[in-house]
């Protein structure tokens, strides 16, 4: 019984198999005979899928399509190689995605190379000039001057030093204005936000900034230190703060002459552990720029 069922099952399905390539046929048939001709070329292929598909398709499209389809290679369609509107659909939808993909593709390598000619703009604007680059170091004079209190030690001695002279003279007319740091440090934090002004005067300011509030670590480590040798009754010896203020003010000239000297050659100083790091942050590059861009 079940051997009749599932031959009775094979023969319907084969019924219909046959049914339905009859049907593909006629259709085949039908399509040629209404554009009355025995093939097709890529102009009759147009009009046949304008006229019997609803869908507007250009000459390079329907060449294309007629290619996909030509099995012969004879630049026309047979009437075995049409098969039926439901294969020329499928294919013709095929290409169609195929190249919306290839213009998206076309688009986004547009965009991209926009971008890099952008880049490249901005890089070379950005570029600073020598009246740039000594602008640049001019605020790493707050820093200094404020972290001259930990040189006392060592400068003492040195007043006949011509440039020692000048440090001086411009650390008495800095202290003769009044909350001339507090001016300095929104002056800076303003100024530093500009983006008319070059990059590297721009980080020099904010790094002039994080190098001026690095200063207060050590001076608060010193007087909670002083409190405690007080308190319990054994200040600390001269030696030691000597010593102390010493490194703080060494530190300190190491790290404006590295910046100072990589200003005047024109690179962004960036490389001073710890404090560059947050700088950058607060001014990046046109390279961070374009990447959070394409994030």
């Amino acid at each position: 019984r079940l051997r009749s069922m599932a031959a009775k099952l094979r023969a319907e399905a084969a019924e219909l198999e046959a049914q339905r390539a009859q049907t593909i046929a006629e259709e085949t048939e039908r399509v040629f005979k209404m554009l009355d001709t025995n093939v097709l070329d890529a102009d009759e292929l147009k009009k046949g899928i304008e006229n019997y598909m609803a869908t507007k398709v250009d000459d390079e499209k329907a060449k294309k399509l007629l290619d996909s389809l030509d099995a012969s290679g004879d630049g026309v369609l047979q009437l075995d190689e049409f098969k039926n509107l439901d294969a020329v659909r499928s294919r013709l939808d095929m290409i169609l995605r195929e190249e919306r993909a290839t213009a998206q593709e076309a688009k986004k390598k547009a965009a991209k190379e926009k971008q890099e000619a952008e880049k490249l703009r901005l890089l070379q604007e950005s570029q600073p000039k020598i009246g740039d680059r000594f602008l640049s170091i001019v605020p790493y004079l707050f820093p200094l001057m404020d972290g001259l209190q930990f040189g006392r030690f060592l400068l003492e001695n040195q007043m006949e030093n011509p440039v020692v002279g000048v440090i001086a003279l411009i650390y008495a007319t800095y202290r003769s204005i009044p909350f001339s740091g507090f001016i300095s440090f929104f002056a800076l934090s303003i100024l530093s936000g500009n983006m008319g002004i070059k990059r590297l005067i721009r980080y020099n300011m904010q790094q002039a900034i994080y190098l001026d509030i690095a200063l207060f670590l050590p001076s608060f480590i010193g007087v909670i230190i002083g409190g405690v040798t007080n308190a319990i009754g054994t200040p600390l010896p001269a030696e030691v703060t000597q010593l102390g203020d010493d490194v703080v003010f060494v530190t300190l000239l190491t790290a404006l002459l590295y910046c100072v000297g990589s200003s005047l050659l024109g690179v962004v100083p960036d490389k001073i552990p710890g404090v560059s790091n947050m700088v950058n942050m607060r001014v990046p590059s046109i390279d961070d720029m374009f990447d959070e861009q394409d994030n």
